[in-house]
C-alpha cells in the first residue's frame, strides 16, 4: 500500500498537485486533521485495502502546531504498519506566494483583520518546519507553471517506476536564481559558451549544433565525468538513508546551453542504469 502526504506553503500549488493525484489513480483527502491520521490508516486504510491502496492526503498549516510537531511520531507509525508513505513538501518564494494571492484574490488561511498576508505566510513558514524536516522531496514551484507542476507530479507516481531513488535532473539559469529544491548544484559556467558563438546563440543545449559544439570541448567531457562519477559514489548513501527522490541541479548563466546538454546527459547516463529520471529545463519555456 502507498499513502502520499502533499504538505507545504499555502500557495505553492498543492490543490492542483493533489488533483493531478487523484488523476494517477490515488484516493485524495484535502486537509484531514494530523491527530486523524492513527485512526484514519488503522480504520480506514488497512480495512479496505482495494479502494485505499494508493491513497494521497494533503496536511496544511490550518492544523494546530501542537499535531504539527507530533507528525514524525505518526510517520514513524504508519510505516510500522507496512505502508510505504513519502512526505511531499512544497513550497514557493515569498515574492510569487505574494503576487499569486493578489492575482487570485483568494484569502491566506493564515490572515486575519491583524495579520497581513505577508505576516502569514512567515507564521506559516515556522508552523510548518516540523513537518517540512520530514521531507522526502521539496518541490520549489516559484519558477513551475500549472503543466510543468502537474506533469512533475505524474512523473513522480507514475505506475512501474524502477525500485531504486528517483533522480531528478534540472537545468537553470544563475541570473534567475538557484532551484531551492535542490540537493546538489553544479555551476557550468566556467566551461566555453556557445552564447559567445553567434552561429549558436539562438539555439539550445538541446539541438545537435550546440551539442557537437560542446562535445569537441574535452574540459566539458571532464566536468561531466566529474559529476557522473561523484553522484554514482553518494547516491547509494541517499538509498541506505531511504531517500526516494534526488534532485540534481546544473547551472549555467542563462540556462539554456551548457546546463541544458549537461542535465540531458546526466539523464540519459542514469536511465542506462536502471534508474527512474525525471528531466526538467527550467528557463526552457
Amino acid at each position: 500500500m502507498k499513502l502520499l502526504i502533499l504538505t507545504g506553503l499555502s500557495g505553492s500549488g498543492k490543490s492542483i498537485a493533489l488533483d493531478t493525484l487523484e488523476d494517477c489513480g490515488f484516493y485524495c483527502i484535502d486537509n484531514l486533521p494530523i491527530k486523524l491520521l492513527d485512526d484514519f490508516v488503522s480504520n480506514v486504510m488497512l480495512q479496505d485495502q482495494a479502494i485505499y491502496s494508493k491513497t494521497a492526503i494533503g496536511i496544511d498549516a490550518r492544523n494546530q502546531s501542537d499535531s504539527l510537531y507530533a507528525f514524525v511520531d505518526k510517520l514513524v507509525f504508519i510505516r510500522s504498519q507496512g505502508i510505504q508513505c513519502d512526505v511531499i513538501f512544497m513550497q514557493a518564494e515569498d515574492s510569487v506566494l505574494l503576487k499569486r494571492y493578489s492575482e487570485t484574490r483568494r484569502r491566506h488561511p493564515l490572515t486575519n483583520l491583524h495579520q497581513s498576508l505577508k505576516e502569514a505566510i512567515k507564521i506559516e513558514k515556522d508552523i510548518l518546519k516540523p513537518v517540512a524536516k520530514s521531507a522526502d522531496l521539496v518541490v520549489d514551484t516559484s519558477r513551475t507553471h500549472y503543466h510543468q507542476l502537474r506533469q512533475l507530479i505524474r512523473d513522480y507516481v507514475q505506475e512501474g517506476e524502477a525500485l531504486k531513488i528517483s533522480i531528478q535532473t534540472q537545468s537553470f539559469g544563475f541570473k534567475h536564481g538557484i532551484p531551492l529544491d535542490a540537493d546538489f548544484i553544479f555551476d557550468a559556467r566556467c566551461l566555453p559558451n556557445p552564447y559567445w558563438n553567434p552561429e549558436l546563440r539562438a539555439y539550445t543545449g538541446k539541438d545537435q549544433v550546440v551539442i557537437d559544439f560542446l562535445e569537441s570541448e574535452a574540459v566539458v567531457t571532464e566536468f561531466f565525468q566529474d559529476i557522473s562519477t561523484f553522484l554514482e559514489r553518494w547516491i547509494p548513501r541517499f538509498e541506505q538513508e531511504n531517500r526516494s527522490y534526488l534532485t540534481v541541479a546544473v547551472g549555467c548563466t542563462g540556462g539554456q546551453h551548457r546546463s541544458v546538454f549537461l542535465v540531458d546527459s546526466l539523464a540519459r547516463y542514469f536511465q542506462s542504469k536502471a534508474f527512474n529520471v525525471i528531466v526538467r529545463h527550467r528557463e526552457l519555456q
